[in-house]
C-alpha cells in the first residue's frame, strides 16, 4: 500500500540539492555564527519579499510576537494590564506571546469557515472586554492556516479607536491581498515563525519581525540583545532572541523558491475542492476571488465524524495531523483565568478538524491517493 507523508522534511531539504550545505559550509568558513552578514543578508531579502522597511532577526516565532509587544510597551503604546483581541481557536503561541508582555488576551471567536478573525467578531470581543473593565489596546490578527485576516476592515476599527493592529504571520509566509499587498504589511507590524515545518522553514527555531516602525524596529533590534545595541551598555531589561547565521543563509537560499512553492500549494489546494467530493467532509473555502489571499501552509477539512475520517485515512496509507484539538482557552495554563467561560466556534472547529497532506513536494500518485480515501470515507 502507497504511504503518503504529511510533510516529509527530508524530501523538502533534498529538492534543494547542494544549496543548503553550501550555505552552511560558508558560514562554517566564516567563523562568524551570530548577527553577521548572513542574517543582515536574510533580514534585508524577507523585508524586500514582503514589502516593508525593516526586519529583525529573532530566535522563533512566539519570541517575534512577544517581543513586538514588548516593543510597544516600551515606546508607551501599550502597559502591562492591557487587553490584546486573539482568536480563540490559534496555536497557544499567539496567547503565550501577549502573556509573556504582562498583557491579556481577550479572545474572539472566527468566522466558522474561513477560521479566521472577522469585524464583527472583534467588535463583539471589544465590548465584552469594555464591560469586563479590561482595556483593550490591541489587536492580534492571526492568519491561521496561510489565510488573511480581513484586514482591512480590522484596521479601520482599529484607527477608529486608537488601537494597535499585529500580524501572526506565522502561517502566511507570501500570502497577499488582491492589490498584492502581502503578510508582514498589513499592520503595524508583524510575526513570522521558520519552524522547520513552515511553507519558508529553517533547520531548527527561527523567527522574524516586519514592520515600517523604525522605533519599533530598533528597540526590538535591541530587547532581543540582551537590551543592547553595544557592547556591555545596556538600554533595556532585554533577553536573548537573535536568529543565528547558520539560520539565516539556509532562509536565504530557501526564500528563492517561495513563491513558486506557494503557487503550487495553491494549485493543489484547488484540485483537492475540485475533486474531493463527500458529504461528510466540510472543504475549507477556496477564493476565486483572489487566489493570493492564502498560502495553505495547512489544509484543513471539518468533518463530525473526524476521528472516524482519520481513522480511516491511515487505514488507506495517508497520514494526517490535527491543529489544534484543544482551543487555548481550555488548556490547564489558562484554565483558571477563562473558569466557565466558553467559545463554542472554537471548541467546535477543535473538534472537527482534521490537517490532510499538502506541499509541493507530493507525487501525482500520492495526491491521487488523498483524493481517492477522502472520498471512499463512510460511515
Amino acid at each position: 500500500m502507497l504511504k503518503v507523508p504529511y510533510y516529509p522534511l527530508e524530501r523538502v531539504n533534498a529538492s534543494y540539492g547542494n544549496t543548503i550545505a553550501n550555505a552552511m559550509s560558508r558560514v562554517l568558513q566564516s567563523g562568524w555564527f551570530i548577527r553577521g552578514k548572513e542574517c543582515e543578508n536574510f533580514e534585508n531579502q524577507f523585508a524586500s519579499f514582503c514589502g516593508t522597511k525593516y526586519c529583525v532577526g529573532v530566535g522563533n516565532g512566539l519570541e517575534a510576537l512577544s517581543l513586538i509587544l514588548k516593543g510597544y510597551m516600551e515606546l508607551g503604546r501599550l502597559d502591562r494590564g492591557d487587553g490584546v483581541i486573539v482568536p480563540s481557536n490559534t496555536f497557544i503561541a499567539t496567547w503565550l506571546a501577549v502573556t509573556a508582555a504582562g498583557l491579556v488576551p481577550v479572545p474572539a471567536e472566527p468566522d466558522p469557515e474561513t477560521c479566521v478573525l472577522t469585524l464583527g467578531s472583534v467588535e463583539k470581543a471589544f465590548v465584552q472586554a469594555t464591560y469586563a473593565k479590561v482595556r483593550v489596546k490591541a489587536i492580534l490578527a492571526v492568519h491561521l492556516y496561510g489565510r488573511l485576516c480581513p484586514m482591512d476592515r480590522l484596521r479601520g476599527f482599529a484607527e477608529d479607536r486608537n488601537l494597535l493592529l499585529l500580524e501572526d504571520a506565522a502561517q502566511a509566509h507570501g500570502a497577499s491581498t488582491r492589490d498584492s499587498r502581502m503578510a508582514g504589511t498589513l499592520g503595524d507590524a508583524a510575526g513570522f515563525s521558520f519552524y522547520p515545518g513552515k511553507n519558508l522553514g529553517a533547520l531548527g527555531d527561527a523567527g522574524a519581525v516586519t514592520t515600517n516602525d523604525s522605533e519599533l524596529a530598533c528597540v526590538i533590534r535591541k530587547l532581543a540583545n540582551y537590551g543592547s545595541s553595544e557592547k556591555y551598555v545596556h538600554e533595556y531589561i532585554g533577553e536573548n532572541s537573535r536568529l543565528d547565521e547558520l539560520q539565516a543563509a539556509i532562509l536565504s537560499e530557501k526564500l528563492v523558491k517561495l513563491a513558486k512553492q506557494n503557487n503550487c500549494r495553491r494549485d493543489l489546494a484547488e484540485r483537492y475542492s475540485t475533486e474531493i467530493k463527500n458529504p461528510l467532509v466540510r472543504l475549507p473555502k477556496v477564493s476565486a476571488e483572489n487566489r493570493n489571499e492564502c498560502v495553505w501552509h495547512i489544509f484543513a477539512v471539518h468533518s463530525e465524524k473526524r476521528d472516524a475520517l482519520r481513522e480511516h485515512l491511515k487505514a488507506h496509507g495517508v497520514d494526517t495531523l490535527i491543529h489544534y484539538p484543544t482551543p487555548p482557552h481550555l488548556q490547564k495554563a489558562y484554565a483558571n483565568a477563562y473558569v466557565g467561560v466558553s467559545y463554542p466556534i472554537a471548541e467546535k472547529l477543535a473538534k472537527e478538524e482534521l490537517s490532510l497532506p499538502l506541499h509541493p513536494f507530493l507525487t501525482e500518485e500520492e495526491i491521487q491517493a488523498v483524493i481517492n480515501a477522502v472520498n471512499s470515507f463512510k460511515v
